[in-house]
């Protein structure tokens, strides 16, 4: 996993990638400095050295670059694959903690989802970054249904959803640190409902099972 580095360092070259690549990692930084409080597009423009009317022609506002740079970071977040969905589950678990200890991770979905409630433009970016991340953890899901682990009417995207939700309410409701600790109990209590055809809509069961 490399969500603690700058994006964008092996992008191809031309003038909109290094512009992109400027920007993306001076946000990243401003984030480090002083928190999503702090950042401003006026400062984005100064240590990316790129014009502040290119920012807003392109990115719109604040929310806007921290949403793109949310969505690049978080699809290097790896996609498991350990043979067994209890241990996907637990690694991926492990991975989302591991990315948001980073407190500029924190600040970036914090902000996401605050712009979100007032901008339809950063509702859609939202819903379509969990929309897209949904469907590709959901080939856990479907590994192991094809494996004969799971009841064969399992909804992937539940399964993912359930995975996640603890990590979010610690972070936006609880408001407390990611550790884990919190990977650990949500693998195994998602692994549990699983198996126990929670997330399967005519309750079934593996096969084996009955």
């Amino acid at each position: 996993m490399t969500a603690h580095q700058p994006p964008g360092e092996s992008r191809p070259g031309g003038r909109t990638a290094r512009t992109r690549q400027a920007v993306m990692a001076a946000v990243f930084e401003e984030l480090g400095s002083g928190g999503y409080a702090s950042l401003t597009m006026e400062k984005v423009a100064q240590r990316s050295g790129v014009h502040l009317a290119t920012l807003y022609r392109r990115w719109r506002s604040v929310e806007g670059v921290v949403c793109e740079l949310l969505t690049e970071l978080s699809a290097e977040v790896p996609l498991p694959d350990t043979g067994t969905l209890p241990g996907d589950l637990r690694t991926l678990a492990r991975s989302i903690a591991a990315f948001y200890a980073d407190g500029r991770m924190q600040s970036m979905i914090e902000a996401v989802v605050s712009a979100a409630a007032r901008d339809p433009q950063a509702a859609t970016v939202l819903r379509d970054f969990f929309d897209a991340r949904l469907k590709l953890a959901g080939l856990m899901v479907r590994r192991a249904v094809e494996r004969g682990e799971v009841p064969a009417d399992t909804d992937p995207e539940d399964v993912m959803s359930a995975l996640g939700a603890p990590f979010y309410y610690r972070i936006l409701i609880a408001r407390r640190p990611v550790d884990p600790a919190l990977a650990e109990s949500t693998a195994t209590a998602v692994w549990a409902a699983v198996r126990a055809g929670a997330y399967a809509p005519k309750g079934g069961t593996p096969p084996g099972d009955g």
